[in-house]
């Protein structure tokens, strides 16, 4: 156990719901942004980048990848758990219904209090944040 109470279990736990949490968003952005997946609305198409669903697909890809990886960990989950209280507001409140079992928006929901979480507990020690801080020391 370390100084704060973690056990090396935690940590591994911690680490691998970083990166399922980065590859399960991932496959939001790819579809959006390259037309894998089934495509952007199943059609395989890609969005227009330029497009608020082309910025989702951007966040989502290279956050996604971000956040498997551990880099930039706090400030990537900051703005993607703010990207996904817009979208639940946005596109599930918007339907006229606010709790997530009425307007579908359990996803985008849990993706924000996840990354919420990572923004304010950072990547763990087994990620490219943790080797970055230990060569600065």
């Amino acid at each position: 156990m370390d100084e704060v109470g973690h056990t090396r279990y935690q940590e591994l736990a911690w680490t691998i719901l970083r990166i399922v949490v980065g590859l399960a968003f991932m496959t939001h952005g790819l579809p959006k942004l390259f037309g894998w997946l089934g495509g952007f609305g199943g059609a395989g198409e890609a969005a227009e980048l330029m497009s608020r669903f082309g910025v989702a697909g951007v966040l989502e890809t290279f956050g996604g990848l971000l956040i498997v990886l551990g880099l930039l960990t706090r400030p990537v989950a900051f703005v993607l758990s703010g990207q996904m209280a817009v979208t639940y507001f946005w596109m599930h409140v918007g339907r006229g219904e606010l709790w997530w079992w009425e307007n579908g928006g359990e996803k985008a929901m849990l993706f924000s209090f996840v990354f919420l979480c990572f923004a304010a507990w950072g990547a763990g020690p087994f990620s490219v944040d943790a080797k970055l801080a230990a060569r600065r020391e």
